[in-house]
């Protein structure tokens, strides 16, 4: 790590707003690339630019500070500068991931009582402004192409906010058999999430990055302050698949991927078709979070990819709680998520419950019920989420409340029974859900995905392969179910577990 640089990023991390820290980086590199996608390239000097301009025509439609605007938008150069402009504004906005439709939009709206709404058109073959007048929404805009965002003088702005402790973000968890929560975020919280993230992975101003996740994830602020603290470029993908988005990747020389477990798969699988030459050639790291990870994905990166992998825990309420530094052991690497960074602070109940206090931690949500449910007695966030710390301290999760099956009053961690399935040859993905069982409480229930060519599963077969690898006989899976692809979600493609509990349970 460059010294100076490394100094030069922790000084600008104690900006009080998140426009002071794009008129910082501005004004240190402005011809510096920041935002690249496809033959497209932004400057820190023209996010700046653009983002003054287009805050210039969101003032002149009506938006003040304060004033709400939802946004629904793809992965873009344009969704970048709008979410900027308003941040210059100081208007409150509400990120809504592009691939919910009426139930999920609709609940967002009208909780956080949006004045504006940005959707870009048709997109992907859905009409997103007729689903906004046929929800009602208010001030309704189409922002997507080069030349679709607000424009005016910028001389007619008012001075940026000063504060950064005042909420300006609304972020929406995923909703899964109930309406999502309105998660409540400042600038500074955002600011400490991907201080976090850029400290903790060593990066260098000659890194390129990669957005292959949605803007409007928590995960956009995230990466994108790393891009202004270290002062390096990202590519933008509107849309991922691979091995489509592979020429991207080289022509940009992308040095960092990642995303989450499944994007690690991802790139895994598409090495596996040409063994022995680089997929990326440029590719020195990933990492992600998000979603948990086995040791054996962690292993089967550094073999077949030949990259460090680094894995990070974070939440819509905690962007950044801990992440992987490439420089750590293998086996820390392998079997956490990483270290906290100095202020967040992790306290172990004696439950084995993960909570969590610091700056990077929300104001709670939209809800004040909610918001009163979610914190103890000492402000620590109640993550619902298990695990411990290492004497190094680093935090080892293993698994959700909702994920410990008690079989015969016997509690299992269903993400240790995961770990060791995902060793099997046979065997992609898999996940493990108790499901109930009149005789046990629960019975184990092991769902899995097959890589091509595999030979079909059996419960025996792999039941004798986790005895073998030391599972306890009390742990093993009573049930076997073998799918083509197991339910994900669109953002970090988690597993989600709910549907295979409706899909599997007793009443199916």
């Amino acid at each position: 790590m460059d010294t100076a640089l490394d100094q030069t990023a922790h000084a600008l991390g104690e900006s009080r707003t998140l426009w002071e820290l794009v008129e910082r980086r501005a004004a240190l590199t402005p011809d510096r690339p920041v935002l690249l996608q496809g033959d497209r390239v932004l400057t820190f000097g023209g996010l700046r630019e653009r983002a003054e301009r287009c805050a210039a025509g969101l003032y002149g439609m009506g938006v003040r500070p304060g004033t709400v605007v939802a946004w629904q938008l793809p992965t873009r150069i344009e969704t970048a500068v709008l979410s900027f402009a308003l941040a210059r504004l100081g208007a409150v906005q509400t990120p809504v991931i592009p691939f919910y439709r009426d139930k999920e939009v609709g609940f967002a709206l009208r909780e956080s009582k949006a004045e504006f709404f940005a959707v870009p058109g048709v997109w992907r073959g859905f009409d997103h402004t007729e689903m906004a007048r046929r929800l009602g929404a208010r001030g309704i805009f189409e922002a997507y192409g080069p030349d679709s965002l607000p424009d005016g003088d910028p001389g007619i702005l008012p001075p940026p906010p000063s504060s950064g402790t005042d909420v300006r973000w609304i972020y929406w968890t995923s909703g899964t058999t109930s309406d999502p929560k309105g998660v409540l975020h400042t600038d500074r919280s955002l600011l400490a999430g991907g201080s976090c993230l850029a400290h903790a992975l060593r990066l260098t101003a000659d890194d390129i990055g990669s957005m292959a996740f949605p803007y409007a994830h928590i995960a956009g602020p995230d990466y994108t302050v790393m891009l202004l603290l270290y002062g390096f470029p990202a590519v933008m993908f509107e849309q991922f698949a691979l091995p489509e988005a592979l020429d991207e990747y080289r022509a940009h020389g992308v040095t960092v991927a990642g995303g989450s477990t499944a994007f690690y798969a991802m790139f895994l699988a598409e090495q596996r078709k040409q063994p022995g030459e680089p997929v990326i050639p440029t590719l020195r790291l990933l990492a992600g979070g998000g979603a948990p990870k086995p040791p054996e994905i962690y292993h089967a990166v550094r073999k077949e990819l030949g990259c460090r992998l680094t894995h990070g825990y974070g939440m819509t309420e905690v962007p950044m709680i801990t992440m992987g530094d490439p420089e750590d052991t293998e086996e820390n690497l392998a079997t956490t998520e990483g270290r906290p960074p100095a202020g967040m602070e992790i306290r172990i109940t004696a439950s084995g419950e993960v909570r969590l206090r610091g700056e990077a931690v929300c104001q709670g949500y939209l809800d004040p019920a909610q918001t009163a449910a979610a914190f103890d007695e000492d402000g620590f966030l109640i993550t619902g989420d298990v695990g411990h710390l290492t004497p190094s301290g680093h935090l080892v999760l293993t698994g959700r409340i909702k994920d410990i099956i008690i079989r015969k009053g016997e509690n299992i961690s269903a993400k240790e029974i995961e770990d060791l399935l995902h060793g099997h040859p046979d065997v992609g993905d898999a996940a493990v859900i108790g499901l109930p069982d009149a005789e046990r409480g629960e019975r184990v229930c092991a769902v899995v995905e097959q890589p091509p060519g595999a030979a079909p599963l059996s419960l025996g077969t792999v039941t004798a392969y986790l005895r073998e690898a030391g599972l306890s006989v009390h742990k093993l899976p009573e049930q076997l179910e073998v799918v083509a692809a197991l339910p994900r979600n669109e953002t970090l493609r988690k597993v989600l577990k709910y549907q295979l509990r409706e899909r599997f349970g007793p009443s199916r």
